[in-house]
């Protein structure tokens, strides 16, 4: 089986996850009705199951709360079923206003563990450092969550969107009380490289021991080949729409055919399939979303198979001419 083990915990991981982030969104992000995307989510996570995908990243503000209690529905739909692995769930913490204290930490993740009808995840994560003037409750979210492990709560924790110096202090904090730090969870794709040529993440996580965990492994779908600018494409719903500029999908072009033409030699991989690839094989856990079945057998396809490192070298090359991504504020903070 294509697995890994992340960071310094024993959770041993297939080599792609999968985000839930679309599962049960109410935000309008993801363009679509979440009721009626229900069963196709379900879909989704019974062929994740069986394919061998079996690390599924949620977080308490996804659908506000929505994305916990459907993984919760999902669960019940497969208990019992052999042809179903148990996931392995992550979920997140989030420095809302008003909440400064370690405790408040367990006490989320508790209220998460309701939702997602569970005794214990796998993997707890603090989803953004807290900016401005909660900066300073920072370090008591990190005791935060030494105190979900220890108290059982969880497997292993880790964080989302931290800096290099945030990584280093947070690793330090881990190791002296004995907490299993898993990862740290990053946008990173062939368009989006600044964890490991710009900021010191990826060196910062490699020194510590800790998986970078990369969503948005196809760009939110910027590389799957699905949004050209030729005859009869299409633009993204949603406040995607004003992020795949005209001017941006044409960029992406030659670089899609790059994507395809690897995919190619590899079976006849997707261009999707390839973009999500290539984070694997840098090393690092991609959590693509995938929201109906076909999506999620995409997804189970990305295992077993690594690209050549000349291939690797050739969709760098074929990238540079992609403008950058835009990155996540968070990262700055």
């Amino acid at each position: 089986a294509d697995r890994g083990v992340l960071g310094t915990s024993g959770l041993s991981v297939a080599a792609t996850g999968v985000g839930a982030w679309a599962w049960g969104d109410r935000s309008g992000y993801w363009g679509s009705d979440w009721k009626a995307d229900r069963a196709k989510n379900l879909e989704a996570y019974r062929t994740l199951l069986t394919g061998g995908v079996d690390f599924i990243d949620t977080a308490e503000v996804y659908g506000f709360g929505k994305s916990e209690e459907l993984l919760n529905e999902f669960m019940s739909n497969t208990a019992g079923d052999p042809d179903f692995a148990a996931p392995i769930l992550a979920t997140k913490f989030a420095p809302l206003p008003l909440r400064w204290g370690a405790d408040d930490v367990p006490k989320a993740l508790r209220a998460s563990m309701s939702r997602l009808g569970k005794s214990k995840v796998g993997l707890y994560m603090q989803h953004w450092p807290a900016f401005g003037i909660q900066d300073r409750a920072n370090d008591a979210f990190l005791e935060g969550l030494c105190r979900c492990y220890e108290q059982g709560l969880c497997d292993a924790v880790g964080v989302s969107n931290f800096n290099a110096e945030r990584i280093t202090a947070a690793a330090k904090m881990f190791k002296a009380r004995g907490v299993p730090f898993a990862s740290n969870q990053v946008q990173y794709s062939l368009i989006y490289r600044a964890p490991e040529l710009d900021t010191g993440v990826l060196e910062a996580c490699n020194e510590a021991g800790v998986t970078l965990v990369a969503y948005s492994p196809m760009a939110q779908g910027l590389l799957t080949g699905k949004y050209s600018t030729g005859a009869g494409s299409v633009k993204p719903a949603g406040p995607r729409g004003a992020i795949f500029t005209d001017a941006r999908r044409a960029a992406v072009e030659s670089l899609v055919g790059a994507l395809r033409e690897v995919g190619a030699a590899h079976g006849d991989k997707t261009p999707a399939q390839v973009a999500v690839n290539y984070c694997m094989s840098k090393g690092t856990v991609p959590i693509p979303g995938a929201k109906d079945a076909k999506q999620a057998a995409s997804v189970v396809g990305c295992l077993g198979w690594r690209l050549e490192a000349a291939e690797v070298e050739a969709l760098e090359k074929a990238a540079k001419a992609v403008p950058a991504s835009p990155g996540a504020p968070f990262e700055a903070w």
